[in-house]
């Protein structure tokens, strides 16, 4: 549905602090025209209260029309993170989970940690540490040396997280979206591609 262009964004989400229900205004408004001088762009930027990020609104008009009002057709950037149907049901709504909830970044962090969990799970690793998982996963090429380095490199130890020490920084938001990023790499990396591949395949032999 095409949203008017007006002092305030309506979006259920802001795709850079993915905070709900954003205040969202409008900082700043311009127009562009076409070289035929036919159609002109209008061109809102609105600020996140929360997060200072910034979403680029487009709408399109043409010259001769008498309305003033200006509908936005495009936004920059598009809000949210589209996951992928092969990714399986458990896993996938950990990081749906993680990634709506980013800012709580520990809450986000134990549901990214839950969500490569459910991954491991589902390809017959489930004993041990995720960690632990994660290394044999490696060991075995299930995944490659890289993903496992990376994933120690990140804080996916939810266990700091769930037993508050109170030696341990409290994670940011940044921490969170890399423990986000890791997660859905894997997801793409152990269902994604494969499912992808195996429809190219039918393809080619129909």
């Amino acid at each position: 549905m095409l949203r008017q262009m007006l002092t305030n964004l309506d979006l259920d989400r802001c795709p850079h602090c993915n905070v709900n229900q954003p205040n969202l205004i409008k900082a700043s408004h311009f127009q562009t025209l076409s070289s035929d001088q036919r159609v002109r762009r209008d061109w809102v930027n609105y600020r996140c209260l929360r997060c200072g990020g910034v979403v680029l609104c487009e709408g399109r008009t043409h010259v001769q029309t008498t309305s003033d009002e200006t509908f936005i057709e495009y936004l920059y950037p598009t809000s949210s993170v589209a996951l992928d149907e092969s990714i399986p049901s458990r896993a996938k709504e950990y990081l749906k989970q993680a990634i709506d909830s980013i800012v709580a970044p520990s809450g986000s962090i134990v549901l990214a940690a839950s969500s490569v969990d459910a991954m491991l799970k589902n390809k017959g690793y489930k004993e041990g540490t995720l960690y632990g998982r994660i290394d044999r996963a490696a060991s075995e090429h299930l995944i490659t040396k890289d993903m496992a380095d990376w994933a120690h490199e990140i804080r996916l130890h939810s266990n700091e997280e769930r037993h508050s020490d109170e030696e341990s920084e409290l994670p940011t938001e940044d921490e969170a979206t890399k423990c986000i990023e890791f997660a859905l790499a894997l997801a793409e990396f152990l269902f994604v591609l494969p499912s992808k591949v195996e429809r190219g395949r039918k393809k080619i032999l129909k």
